[in-house]
């Protein structure tokens, strides 16, 4: 805790004065265009990673990046993204999964985390992407399997959150992108879902934004 209260002291020394101005206008409301879905992965810094400053994106954090599909666990995840969509009218969801993923790990060896019960019932809402590697890839190398895994439990959130009347009715009207990313902790890179190519690819700088998002339908 030493090094937090540290942290916190340079930041109201030396930080919070440098963006007063930003941090005034924060002060009396909000306008993210962006709502981030990632895991609680302590490696994570989702700032950090897409170089936003404080208000540019709202952020759900859980283990394993889950939208539990609509109706089966009403809570936290689904009344920040009713929030995000219809009050804050956000323009892009992105869900972003990230290699050696803990939470992914108990999915794919459900068996390793079976003594702890709420984990256990939560990393069910994997079981979707679970069944699609066991059935397709179980000739991977376990590395690939997981990374597989990884990618897989992003398409099925990106379907799960489909179900959400906000984001359906959003996606409807044409107001609303839904993106599929996996971070690479390692190298830095990140992949996101192409939805003509079918298949993740590497987020350069010549990408082109439109190809990597998705206004609804199949994934």
């Amino acid at each position: 805790m030493k090094k937090i209260i540290e942290g916190l002291v340079k930041f109201q020394k030396e930080v919070f004065p440098s963006h007063e101005e930003l941090f005034s206008q924060l002060a009396t409301g909000q306008s993210p265009e962006v709502l981030f879905i990632t895991c609680s992965d302590s490696r994570i810094a989702p700032t950090l990673l897409t170089q936003t400053k404080p208000g540019e994106l709202f952020i759900i954090r859980n283990a394993g990046n889950i939208v539990p599909a609509y109706g089966q666990a009403i809570g936290g995840v689904t009344g920040t993204i009713e929030y995000a969509v219809s009050a804050l009218k956000v323009k892009d969801v992105i869900i972003c999964g990230h290699s050696d993923c803990g939470a992914m790990k108990g999915v794919l060896y459900p068996d390793k985390v079976a003594s702890l019960k709420s984990v256990a019932a939560w990393l069910h809402h994997g079981d979707a992407a679970r069944a699609v590697v066991v059935e397709n890839f179980s000739h991977l190398s376990e590395e690939e399997k997981l990374i597989t895994l990884t990618e897989q439990n992003v398409l099925a959130q990106l379907r799960n959150i489909q179900t959400h009347p906000s984001v359906a009715g959003a996606l409807q009207a044409g107001r609303l992108r839904l993106h599929g990313w996996i971070y690479h902790i390692g190298t830095g890179q990140v992949t996101a879902y192409h939805h003509q190519k079918g298949a993740f690819v590497a987020v350069t700088e010549s990408s082109e934004p439109e190809k990597l998002a998705f206004a609804g339908g199949k994934v």
